[in-house]
C-alpha cells in the first residue's frame, strides 16, 4: 500500500473513532467510567481503538470498543445488532486473533444490569494479574 493511502486510512480511522467516542452507548459509558485511568486492576484501556491489519495485501482496520494493550485484549460490548451479524463478528474476531489479540464479548444488558459479574469475567481473561501491594 502506498504511503499516501496508508496515511488516508489512519486519518479515516482516527475520525471514525472520534465520532464513535462522541456517540457512546449507555453500556460503553458505564464500562468506560469503571476502566478509565487505570481504575480497574491498574490496566490501561483505550476506547474506540483502531486495530489495523493487512489481509492479502489490503490494509484495513477494525475499531474495538475497548482495548488493553498490556493484556492484548479487546473488549466488545454488543447491542441487539450483533444478534444479526454473528458471521461478521466471527470473521472479525478471527482476524484479530491472528494478530495475537484475544477478544471477550459482553452484551450491553450485562454491563447495564450485572457490571460486577462482567468485571469478574473480564478479570478472568487477564494473563498478567495485578501485582500484589
Amino acid at each position: 500500500m502506498s504511503l499516501n493511502k496508508n496515511k488516508q486510512l489512519r486519518v479515516l480511522a482516527k475520525t471514525l473513532c472520534r465520532d464513535l467516542r462522541k456517540n457512546s452507548t449507555n453500556a460503553e459509558k458505564i464500562f468506560w467510567e469503571i476502566v478509565r485511568n487505570r481504575k480497574f486492576e491498574e490496566k490501561k484501556f483505550n476506547r474506540q481503538f483502531p486495530i489495523f491489519y493487512d489481509l492479502q495485501g489490503k490494509e484495513s482496520f477494525y475499531i474495538a470498543d475497548f482495548y488493553c494493550h498490556e493484556e492484548k485484549l479487546v473488549v466488545e460490548l454488543d447491542g441487539k445488532i450483533h444478534d444479526y451479524q454473528i458471521k461478521n463478528d466471527k470473521l472479525r474476531e478471527g482476524i484479530i486473533n491472528l494478530l495475537g489479540i484475544r477478544v471477550v464479548r459482553f452484551k450491553n444488558d450485562e454491563v447495564e444490569n450485572s457490571i460486577k459479574d462482567v468485571l469478574l469475567k473480564l478479570k478472568s481473561h487477564f494473563t498478567h494479574p495485578k501485582p500484589l501491594s
